[in-house]
């Protein structure tokens, strides 16, 4: 079965590489074809046209995943998610895609908070032979920033900076099963998203 994403970071960015990891160990049969368009502008632009050219591609659906916060943050500013739902709509509306075919899953602030609700594997990413690290539970990872909340962490337990792009894959690598991620409702939405794709 193949499946496309439509993601609004670069080729090699963590939003892509995480949610592909995860996708394959909700549906191990998928084949994923994943399309990047940098940032969130762009996705909401330009997410119709390419939609439109991954269904002809036989892609059974598409999942279009962006983040409500980008990853810069102007103080005060808050985005709006029907905003945001709107320009897409109309992006895939006037490519002639029909939302049938399409998913919407819009991240709750960060990537970042699906990868806090698994301290298990932050424990173990960060951990070495000689220095064993135990992150405690966090609690309602979809709050505050969780970039920043993931950047501390990382600073408090090893003194080095979080990278996404480095780091976000290896945490999803890390986490042994799927139950804590549950709790975060952008993660059920895409989880549900992709175990129904039809066979």
């Amino acid at each position: 079965m193949k499946v496309g994403m439509i993601f609004e970071c670069g080729p090699q960015g963590a939003d892509r590489k995480v949610c592909e990891h995860l996708a394959k160990r909700i549906r191990p049969d998928l084949e994923i074809i994943s399309e990047t368009l940098d940032n969130k502008p762009n996705l909401i632009a330009e997410c119709g046209i390419v939609a439109a050219q991954l269904l002809e591609d036989s892609c059974a659906r598409v999942l279009v995943v962006w983040d409500l916060y980008p990853a810069w943050r102007e103080r005060g500013a808050k985005p709006c998610r029907k905003e945001d739902r709107d320009g897409i709509m109309a992006s895939l509306t006037s490519a002639g895609v029909g939302s049938d075919k399409v998913a919407l899953v819009c991240i709750e602030e960060e990537l970042e908070a699906w990868l806090l609700a698994d301290n298990r594997a932050i424990s173990k990413v960060l951990s070495r032979p000689t220095h064993k690290v135990n992150i405690k539970r966090q609690r309602n990872p979809e709050r505050g920033n969780p970039k920043k909340r993931m950047t501390k962490l990382f600073n408090e337990n090893v003194g080095r900076p979080y990278h996404d792009l480095k780091h976000a894959e290896m945490i999803a690598r890390a986490i042994p099963d799927l139950q804590r991620l549950r709790r975060v409702d952008a993660f059920r939405r895409f989880a549900l998203k992709v175990a129904d794709v039809e066979l």
